[in-house]
């Protein structure tokens, strides 16, 4: 695997003790009767940590936030949030980054990615938009999706009121469900010549190769999702879970990156963010080579011993505070020209 050896992922998946210390101490909480209970548990779950977050709240002499409504195609209104330094653009322009959050295309909103956000644009000069798509199963594949495409292009259409300059480089990022987005949009931009073009996908944790679509070659590399379940966030994830509430296309590259038809050369370079417990781990190596092998320029941090979401769950860990860190200088280096 050149960078990661298969040896350096297995071993990733042995615990961290800080780690099981935290979420023996302190499971996540996510409960309910049904689906919408069990959302809203969610929600109010992650709302309960942000206090513990580097960015804990609004930072309003630095990143001026504001809400706007982008045009879908169908005519709805995605509701966006958008992030811009307060004392105006850097010497150059700000790049734009866009942000797709996590919750399994069915859950989640804008909070999820207020905190990356804040800091891109306090630390990077960058405008961002936070994208609140439609989710599962009120709206099905590939509604959450296209809803992420024109939500980019809308930015591009008001770049000048936003106060951006895509030139300067356009990043799209995301964790879990919202790394699948990413990629998905990174090589729609490939596919459809966007101008400007992606330059950068952020994939955080991210779902990239659905177990039923996994080439016979790679099956042996292809074992977290039914090894890991040392996980808290995912040690329940079932075979079909996710596609029962969002119902996509197997086969659709607007769900599976990793089989795209023409490939993926060309497609902007990635920074991965990976938990050895995950998972999801597996898929996210895999694609990892799979753009090496066509010439694109990654760079991958692999978590050993911490799960899915660790740094969001269990905020004070001094790994998750290290993980935000990380975060920071990945995305510093998709901007580099």
């Amino acid at each position: 695997m050149a960078h990661l050896t298969r040896e350096e992922v297995l071993a990733s998946g042995i615990v961290a003790s800080d780690y099981q210390k935290a979420f023996e101490t302190r499971p996540v909480d996510i409960k309910g009767n049904d689906f919408f209970e069990v959302r809203a548990s969610r929600a109010k779950h992650l709302q309960k940590l942000r206090y513990l977050y580097p960015i804990p709240g609004p930072i309003p002499d630095e990143v001026k936030e504001s809400m706007h409504d982008a045009s879908a195609r169908d005519g709805y209104s995605i509701r966006v949030r958008v992030y811009q330094p307060a004392k105006g653009p850097p010497e150059g322009g700000s790049p734009l980054v866009m942000m797709y959050h996590e919750g399994g295309w069915s859950m989640g909103d804008l909070t999820d990615e207020d905190l990356n956000c804040r800091m891109f644009v306090r630390d990077l000069g960058c405008v961002c938009v936070n994208v609140e798509y439609r989710l599962a199963p009120e709206h099905q594949f590939p509604v959450g999706v296209n809803d992420c495409w024109d939500a980019l292009k809308w930015a591009l259409d008001n770049a000048a009121s936003l106060k951006a300059t895509p030139t300067q480089g356009i990043i799209v990022g995301g964790a879990s469900a919202g790394g699948n987005l990413a990629a998905i949009l990174a090589l729609m931009s490939r596919d459809t010549l966007l101008s400007p073009p992606i330059t950068g996908q952020y994939l955080c944790v991210p779902a990239l190769l659905p177990e039923y679509n996994v080439p016979e070659a790679l099956t042996p590399f292809y074992r977290s999702r039914y090894d890991s379940r040392s996980d808290p966030v995912l040690k329940d994830l079932q075979p079909g879970m996710i596609e029962a509430i969002y119902k996509p296309e197997e086969k659709s590259p607007l769900w599976d990156p990793f089989n795209h038809p023409d490939g993926h050369k060309s497609v902007a370079k990635a920074y991965f963010q990976v938990g050895g417990l995950d998972p999801l781990r597996d898929e996210a190596v895999l694609y990892d080579r799979k753009l090496r092998e066509a010439g694109v320029l990654t760079r991958f941090d692999l978590y050993a011993g911490y799960g899915h979401m660790f740094w969001t769950n269990y905020p004070e860990m001094e790994r998750s505070k290290g993980f935000v860190e990380d975060t920071l200088k990945g995305v510093r280096w998709l901007l580099e020209k």
